[in-house]
């Protein structure tokens, strides 16, 4: 810039002195007219040097700034990991005891109750077989129940309390848990009829009690353990059928299908209805890639 101003005023000079209007003493003054352009060459290198030591500054600055936040994003993200493995643990324990309790309750009621149907030597087939188709029909049953209560009332008049499923938990349970206490109700009560009496309803009713609460267990172990991670199950997260469960119910909160699949168990065939197979085959391959990288991690 410098240098443009004394270029534009030397060739002002210069025009002047050539011309013949212009009197001959203006040239006395051309030596004197040097000295303001080299203070101003000066003075415009002197601002230079103090603009580039502010933005070193400035950059001095941002990069404290810059390391400041990644420390306070750092410090929150550690907060929520020990927030998420808290919640982890308490779940895990409420779990694992609520399923070892009625686990460990179906099985001696079981054993109790074919037991006394066996005393004095007479084994009643009729009412024993009822009791076991009936926990198997029970336990089937369940999948094409939760299947319609689902989509017909959890996502329709229950929406207020199954909302809470749909939405980051904050803490270790939510509102959506009331639903797997009102699915015990009956089947204890069913249990608790067929264990305090004899005969082949009674029989019945103790198996649709036990179908129910198998069904509910693996339904726990499945959607909150497999599907949630509320839990760890292990190496059941590799079995290839659990998977593609897995992946279904995934996309039923993707919402992509009009919330398709309502159901667990069943729910690969539902996508299939609807033609939702392509999707479906891209969870399953994200959630191998993403087992993969956590075994990865878990070997380093």
């Amino acid at each position: 810039m410098a240098a443009a101003i004394s270029t534009a005023i030397s060739t002002t000079f210069k025009s002047s002195s050539l011309s013949p209007t212009s009197p001959r003493r203006v040239l006395l003054f051309a030596p004197l007219s040097v000295s303001p352009i080299r203070y101003r060459r000066a003075t415009v290198c002197f601002v230079l040097e103090k603009e580039r030591t502010g933005a070193a500054e400035n950059g001095e600055t941002s990069n404290a700034e810059f390391v400041l936040e990644n420390e306070e994003i750092g410090k929150k993200i550690s907060e929520r990991i020990a927030k998420k493995q808290s919640e982890r643990q308490t779940y895990l324990v409420a779990a694992v005891m609520s399923s070892l309790g009625i686990t460990s309750m179906a099985i001696l009621a079981v054993y109790y109750r074919f037991s006394w149907q066996m005393e004095g030597g007479e084994v009643p087939m009729t009412e024993m077989l009822g009791t076991f188709a009936l926990s198997v029909g029970a336990a089937v049953g369940m999948e094409f129940w939760a299947r319609w209560a689902h989509k017909a009332l959890w996502h329709d008049s229950l929406w207020h309390m199954h909302e809470s499923h749909h939405r980051p938990r904050d803490g270790p349970f939510e509102l959506n848990d009331v639903f797997a206490i009102t699915n015990a109700i009956p089947a204890i009560s069913l249990m608790a009829y067929g264990f305090l009496n004899r005969g082949l309803i009674p029989g019945l009713c103790f198996g649709a009690g036990l179908g129910i609460t198998l069904f509910g267990i693996a339904y726990m172990f499945v959607h909150d353990g497999l599907v949630h991670r509320r839990f760890p199950v292990g190496p059941v997260e590799n079995v290839p059928y659990l998977r593609r469960v897995a992946a279904a119910h995934q996309i039923h909160h993707m919402d992509k299908f009009g919330g398709v699949p309502f159901g667990l168990f069943l729910g690969p065939k539902e996508l299939e209805e609807v033609g939702g197979m392509e999707e479906l085959e891209k969870e399953i391959s994200k959630r191998i890639k993403r087992s993969e990288a956590v075994n990865l991690n878990d070997l380093d």
